[in-house]
């Protein structure tokens, strides 16, 4: 199947109907890849070796999975991600009490399993401080393995996302090696390699407790292949020291996230240093992230900051001055609800109606973004059709 043209579009259709019919994120030498079990029978069978700039243009990534549709961080919102289109699909990662990492947006996990129904973890309720941040729940540092494997994954967002409480309770926890094993079964089964966009959640908070994200995540890699310059991974984390590290580890593509102009990422609260995202974003930021990733993940407000009314406004040159540093682009998150739309692209008062989401990535992709993350990854890739492959964006 070609990554374009009436054939993919054929297929997309066929799986939205399957969905219910719903239309519509010190510079350091790479390591040098050793040992892995190599991505040529792991991940597809062919030896498609081409590396991230060989994906297609605009990159489809889903945001957790398909997460507009399913519970986040599960296999089945991984598996259809794939299934409606998604080029690559997202993993945030988080320690277990037994050095284990899993597939969780955050630690705290109230809200997206059912922890809250299992007395025998009632005890184990808590308010730490994540970040700087106060925060009360369960936390999967404070459970092994075996007690995280008991409880059911459910939707985070209830209110805003009703249909998919509809798949509450249908999957578990599930943790990255069992993650890997399936894109490992997904491109031996589809004849190419499954791309993974794996983000370190808190990286200072978990190596102040012991349970470092870094080392038992490149372990991982090495041992699935996906270790390489060429690996059909991406690392991502707000912590630029994470990806540092990782770059002493393996040669796998990485990527910084960011958030608002006005924050810090926590490593550098930690540090003591005082740049704030809005330094980052400078040509000097840009080269100085340069020197160890090969990405950046903005929000979308940093390649077209809203106005006061929520609408969008004048953009950046954000795109520009990353590209001009080598970098690619994957900003986040697109989503299809009002709640989360621009106010020039809502339809009607419903936060959780859908509204104009083509308008915004129309605008969104004009700007010569290189991929977007999304938590509807069939919307996306219709958007993107409109821009692959015969269209270029204009600052491009």
């Amino acid at each position: 199947m070609t990554q374009g043209g009436a054939a993919r579009r054929t297929v997309l259709g066929a799986a939205v109907l399957a969905a219910g019919g719903s239309a519509l994120g010190l510079g350091a030498t790479p390591a040098a890849a050793a040992g892995g079990s190599g991505e040529q029978e792991n991940q597809g069978g062919r030896g498609d070796r081409g590396g991230y700039r060989d994906l297609p243009y605009p990159t489809v990534i889903g945001h957790r999975g398909a997460s507009g549709y399913r519970p986040e961080h599960t296999l089945g919102s991984y598996q259809l991600a794939l299934d409606l289109g998604a080029d690559v699909v997202e993993q945030d990662l988080v320690p277990t009490r037994d050095g284990h990492l899993v597939c969780r947006h955050e630690n705290e996990i109230g809200g997206t399993t059912d922890v809250a129904d299992h007395p025998e973890f009632a005890s184990r309720r808590t308010t730490k401080s994540v970040d700087g941040v106060p925060v009360t729940g369960w936390f999967t540092e404070d459970f092994t393995l075996a007690e995280l494997k008991t409880l059911r994954a459910k939707e985070r967002i209830p209110a805003l996302r009703q249909r998919n409480t509809l798949y509450d309770g249908r999957w578990e926890v599930p943790t990255f090696e069992e993650v890997l094993r399936w894109a490992d079964r997904e491109g031996r089964r589809r004849g190419k390699r499954v791309w993974l966009h794996v983000e370190t959640k808190h990286p200072s908070y978990f190596r102040a407790l012991g349970l470092g994200l870094e080392e038992p995540l490149a372990k991982l890699l090495r041992r699935y292949g996906r270790d390489r310059r060429d690996s059909a991974v991406f690392l991502q984390s707000f912590e630029p020291s994470s990806m540092q590290r990782l770059a002493r580890l393996v040669s796998s593509p990485r990527v910084v996230l960011l958030a608002a102009a006005t924050t810090r990422p926590w490593d550098f609260e930690q540090a003591g240093d005082p740049r704030t995202v809005a330094d980052l974003v400078t040509p000097e930021g840009l080269k100085w992230i340069s020197g160890f990733a090969q990405g950046l993940g903005p929000t979308l407000d940093l390649i077209i900051p809203r106005d006061s009314g929520g609408k969008l406004g004048t953009p950046t040159t954000l795109v520009r001055d990353a590209h001009a540093c080598g970098l690619v682009l994957h900003p986040w998150t697109a989503r299809n609800e009002n709640n989360f739309l621009p106010a020039d692209f809502r339809k009607g008062t419903d936060p959780a109606a859908y509204g104009d989401v083509f308008g915004a990535y129309r605008r969104y992709f004009e700007q010569g973004i290189d991929g977007i993350f999304t938590d509807n990854p069939d919307t996306g890739l219709l958007a993107a059709e409109a821009f692959r492959p015969g269209r270029r964006p204009v600052n491009h």
